[in-house]
């Protein structure tokens, strides 16, 4: 704590520590709602949650400034709950347990919650500081945003004031977004029938884990393994060789989050038992070989396994295996005029087997809806063909960039004369709220930024600490120069 709060801006710190420990995973906004208006109240301020749960806290110009275009300081309260394996740590109880390491800020075992803790932490920080000069400012900080963005879905148009928003939840220092990929979550149920175990067989329990996961969006360019996807590799394989067949799986536990770990456990002939072993470990080694230079720590082991009563019926397993292995996941094409920048993606979050249901979620992203939703019917044939119910929810739009946008102008000319360089403008490949905001409110300029984060959604998250400060001078000097109303 005390390393936490010898950092500088000193108030965004504390106010991140604080933070983080109040529980806040997605689905459980109890307590960080409380936190978000007993702090509002405490300055005194107009304080209140709309319909849906969304926190706004409203503070008038400071004198002199009130002519001034409204901003909205927009960031979410919810944080993306993923621990290590061997962490015990409840999200729902538990606060998070930061520290320094460096030039970074970390947690021990679990996510940060940097993402999109410090955003809110910077705009509290500009709500409890009397000395800086804005015009009218109002915090919006929304609930879910991982899980759905249930929040942005949510917000009334007549709750909203401000002209300009200021979206607090981008992840690298010095780049300005003005546009971002909408999406769609694809809902796969394949039902099938269990048959008793076989004599003569055994079960195997095979664990993969290590790998580095992280953001479905923004890190889905650097080519990161998902478990799922490894472990139907092995699965396939040992059905064809040793007649394996399928008991119970389970990989992956957020939409938004490249699936770190999976196990099965499968039921196979005792004689062909140490022969599985053998594969195991040689996929183990060939995933090591694949992934070099982008995972460090794989672990693929199998171990015995108490017998299970039931397994998979072998002509829907081959059906369901089969459609895993089809079906797209990762990079399907980068935006034709921005070579570098990924357009289209899925990302295979989640597989469920057990009780004669198969569960497989997936989050389709694009910046181009028309290539979204080809890659999402895709995705849904070779699950159809295999017998499986295919359903889309959750489906949101893109944010169109605008390039004239007069405010990201405004704050590219000032971040140039502030630190002497220019700010890269860019479109993300994640989903920022300000696409849903936008389309419940037209009209509205907006630009989104934030400090540096690396690996957000997975225990590996980090905040860059040098980078905050940058992030929260830009952000004074912007409110400072807002441009007056007409």
């Amino acid at each position: 704590m005390n390393d936490i709060l010898s950092l500088t801006p000193k108030g965004v710190w504390k106010n991140f520590y604080e933070l983080s420990q109040v529980p806040r995973p997605s689905g459980h906004m109890g307590p960080v709602t409380e936190f978000l208006v007993n702090f509002g109240k405490k300055l005194n301020l107009e304080t209140f949650v709309d319909e849906i749960g969304n926190v706004i806290i409203r503070k008038p110009a400071t004198k002199g400034y009130e002519n001034k275009k409204g901003v909205i300081l927009q960031a979410h309260m919810d944080m993306v709950p993923q621990k290590n394996n061997d962490t015990v740590h409840d999200f729902t109880k538990d606060p998070i347990q930061v520290y320094v390491d460096g030039e970074w800020v970390k947690a021990k075992g679990t996510t940060l919650g940097a993402d999109n803790g410090l955003g809110v932490a910077a705009i509290m920080t500009v709500l409890e500081d009397d000395t800086l000069k804005h015009g009218p400012i109002e915090a919006l900080i929304t609930k879910d945003e991982e899980t759905g963005m249930y929040g942005a879905f949510g917000l009334k148009k007549e709750d909203i004031k401000g002209e300009i928003l200021l979206n607090l939840d981008s992840e690298d220092e010095g780049e300005l977004y003005i546009g971002c990929a909408g999406g769609v979550d694809i809902n796969v149920e394949f039902k099938y029938r269990n048959e008793p175990v076989k004599a003569g067989h055994t079960a195997l329990r095979v664990d993969l884990k290590g790998l580095r996961g992280g953001h479905s969006g923004l890190e889905i360019n650097q080519g990161r393994a998902n478990a799922n996807k490894l472990m139907f590799r092995f699965l396939h394989e040992a059905s064809e060789k040793f007649d394996a067949r399928i008991s119970e799986v389970e990989g992956g536990n957020m939409r938004n989050a490249i699936p770190r770990e999976a196990y099965a456990i499968i039921t196979l002939p005792t004689d062909k038992e140490q022969e599985a072993i053998k594969l195991v470990a040689e996929y183990e080694a060939l995933f090591r070989s694949e992934y070099d230079t982008i995972e460090d720590a794989i672990s693929f082991k199998a171990a015995k396994a108490e017998m299970p009563q039931y397994e998979m019926q072998k002509d829907a397993q081959d059906r369901f295996v089969n459609a895993i292995l089809a079906c797209q996941n990762g990079v399907m094409r980068n935006i034709p005029t921005i070579p570098d920048t990924v357009e289209t993606s899925s990302n295979m979050s989640i597989v469920k087997i057990s009780n004669e249901t198969a569960e497989v979620k997936l989050l389709t992203r694009g910046s181009c809806d028309s290539m979204k939703f080809f890659l999402a019917e895709s995705i849904k044939s070779a699950f159809t063909l295999a017998g499986a119910e295919v359903t889309f929810s959750g489906a949101y739009s893109g944010w169109q960039p605008n390039v004239n946008s007069p405010i990201m102008l405004a704050m590219k000319e000032a971040y140039e004369k502030q630190f002497g360089t220019d700010p890269a403008v860019k479109v993300v490949h994640a989903g920022l709220e300000c696409g849903i905001i936008g389309a419940n409110i037209p009209g509205l300029d907006m630009v989104s930024f934030g400090p540096t984060l690396r690996s957000p959604h997975s225990p590996d998250e980090r905040a860059y600490i040098p980078s905050v400060k940058k992030f929260y001078e830009f952000l004074v000097a912007t409110l400072e120069n807002i441009p007056e109303k007409k």
